[in-house]
């Protein structure tokens, strides 16, 4: 068997961006096309000269966070698909209610690659316990079980002893579902005396998969890896035998910007992970996803030459109400422009008293004016009409974790 999925695996870098700098104009040109979204969003924006990820980071971010509200504007998909009933083989609901189209094409959430980096093969029963009730979850899942030539048992979620019995009379070799289920289905084999020595492949998702749960599963002979797949965009990115991040898919292009910003973090730096897909029938151009992540260095051992990323690290939408009034990252974001001298900033929310207070931690270069506090302490009141102390500290001196606020009070 070939070790790669695809050629597309281990191009050169000058080969990615070739073929990005073809991709990437025709489908923002076909997005303006075919969605009033970006018709009215990028119709100031000349498709032909997007032809990198630099270019691209000019364009505005669209974030799922803003889907529940554009979707009741203009139903069914905000405006935002290019195909509609007919072309469409299903339609899904995720809470909000968020609904997510599914196209007709082989393999249309990107799942295929993910499966065989996972050791998937054709010929393998493979048993999905993800829910097929609404969300996409399963069906993201099953069509990259389909498109490798594997079969597939819907088990779904619950009925737990009911999926352990099949899992025993019908001796599948690969799970697919969250980890803690899978754990769930071990646990009540080993209640009800039942063995399951077929079971040696997971991909799980969903959920994070620790180590210590991998351990567990490689004690007992099954190897799981992980992917980082959302409703919208399907695969994102997916784990290797090198068990070092999860390398990106071929069918997206990734960003790691500044939450509360389309700005792209410096190397290493966590960010949101927003993400092009170039999915015909819903062509989300620069999606803010509301999840953590940061880019790691190099490429994969095993291989693989796209860029890989550390995994899900929390979210993004860090807004939370003081004193009555919702403060977002969006702000902080917007006090660092006014100051240039500001190179990072955190907004860390106390409450000493029983009183919320809120302290904007900058991280400026020495040699700064005495009046730089204050004009940042009034800026933050312009921006969140609160005020805030402002302490100043040395470059470097902030996590490098993407909290840009940080909700620090206590209520024991």
């Amino acid at each position: 068997m070939p070790k790669y999925f695809d050629a597309l695996e281990t191009r050169s870098s000058d080969e990615r961006e070739s073929a990005l700098a073809i991709r990437l104009p025709q489908q923002i040109a076909h997005a303006k096309t075919n969605t009033a979204y970006f018709a009215e969003s990028l119709k100031q924006v000349d498709a032909a000269a997007i032809r990198s990820t630099a270019a691209l980071a000019a364009l505005p971010v669209v974030r799922k966070s803003d889907l529940i509200e554009l979707q009741k504007i203009q139903r069914p998909f905000g405006g935002l698909a290019a195909s509609h009933w007919g072309r469409l083989g299903r339609v899904f609901s995720s809470p909000g209610p968020i609904y997510e189209p599914e196209g007709r094409s082989t393999d249309y959430w990107r799942t295929a690659r993910a499966l065989y980096a996972a050791g998937f093969r054709a010929g393998d029963l493979v048993h999905n316990s993800f829910s097929y009730h609404m969300t996409p979850g399963a069906w993201i899942i099953e069509a990259g079980v389909q498109a490798l030539g594997c079969t597939v048992f819907p088990g779904g979620v619950g009925q737990t002893e009911q999926q352990v019995e099949a899992m025993a009379d019908l001796r599948p070799n690969g799970y697919v579902g969250t980890p803690s289920f899978l754990r769930i289905l071990l646990q009540k084999a080993d209640e009800i005396g039942i063995e399951l020595p077929s079971l040696t492949k997971a991909m799980v998702s969903g959920e994070a998969f620790l180590p210590p749960v991998r351990d567990a599963l490689l004690a007992r002979g099954i190897a799981g890896y992980q992917a980082y797949a959302t409703a919208e965009l399907g695969v994102i990115a997916y784990e290797t035998e090198a068990r070092e991040g999860l390398v990106i898919d071929e069918g997206v292009l990734v960003e790691i910007v500044r939450p509360g910003t389309g700005d792209p973090v410096d190397d290493g730096e966590v960010g949101e992970v927003v993400v092009t897909t170039f999915n015909v029938d819903y062509p989300l151009i620069r999606f803010g996803t509301g999840d953590l992540s940061a880019f790691l260095p190099g490429v994969s051992p095993c291989g693989r030459t796209n860029l890989r990323i550390k995994g899900w690290m929390g979210r993004a939408d860090q807004t939370t109400k003081i004193k009555g009034m919702f403060v977002h990252p969006e702000q902080v974001a917007a006090v660092v422009k006014r100051h240039p001298e500001i190179a990072r900033a955190r907004l860390v929310v106390t409450n000493p008293d029983s009183t919320d207070l809120m302290t904007l931690t900058c991280e400026v270069s020495p040699g700064h004016g005495e009046n730089l506090s204050g004009n940042i302490a009034g800026s933050v009141r312009d921006t969140t009409k609160l005020r805030a102390e402002v302490r100043l500290v040395a470059v470097g001196s902030l996590p490098n974790d993407g909290k840009v606020i940080e909700d620090a009070r206590k209520y024991d």
